[in-house]
């Protein structure tokens, strides 16, 4: 196994175990075990907890970006393209795995310690919606409503939170 493959293997162990269970309940033995890379190798791909903490949520934040993103600029009318977050957020919701943003649940743990990715993150998604808007003061708005939304989710998953945050949604968006 060269450095890549190992290093996928990891990150992918992480993102399973952190997200499932939690930054600080997850220890690097047991993300060891998970990945199958011997534990030399991890700390010279990752010298620190933190560095893989870290990789994991670039990673994640490039990813849940990405997929975002290409829902939300599908539709051609402005309108449905924000209206498309929301039914994006409605499939997230409903995955059997979802158990919240994993970024808002490492700053939940970590609070002050948690990598500036996390912020990084959340601005990155009200500039997506403000592009999405071409008005900053809506932006603000659906972001509220984004992570409300998700965090109601967190408590209980399916799709309801988003569908509900997308009826508020519709009456904030102007018409025509």
């Amino acid at each position: 196994m060269d450095d890549e493959e190992a290093r996928t293997r990891l990150l992918d162990a992480a993102e399973e175990l952190f997200y499932r269970h939690g930054i600080q309940a997850v220890g690097m033995d047991r993300i060891r075990t998970a990945s199958g890379v011997p534990l030399k190798r991890l700390y010279r791909l990752f010298p620190a907890k933190e560095s893989l903490v870290t990789a994991y949520l670039e990673r994640r934040d490039r990813q849940w970006l990405t997929s975002l993103r290409t829902a939300a600029l599908a539709p051609a009318e402005p309108r449905a393209r924000v209206l498309a977050v929301f039914d994006w957020l409605a499939c997230w919701f409903a995955e059997p795995d979802f158990r919240g943003c994993a970024f808002l649940n490492a700053y939940g743990e970590l609070g002050a310690a948690a990598p500036e990715i996390v912020r990084v993150h959340k601005a990155e998604l009200h500039a997506l919606l403000a592009d999405l808007t071409s008005d900053p003061a809506l932006a603000d708005r659906l972001l509220i409503l984004t992570e409300g939304a998700t965090t109601v989710a967190a408590l209980a998953p399916g799709p309801e939170p988003a569908r509900r945050a997308r009826e508020i949604a519709e009456l904030l968006l102007p018409t025509g």
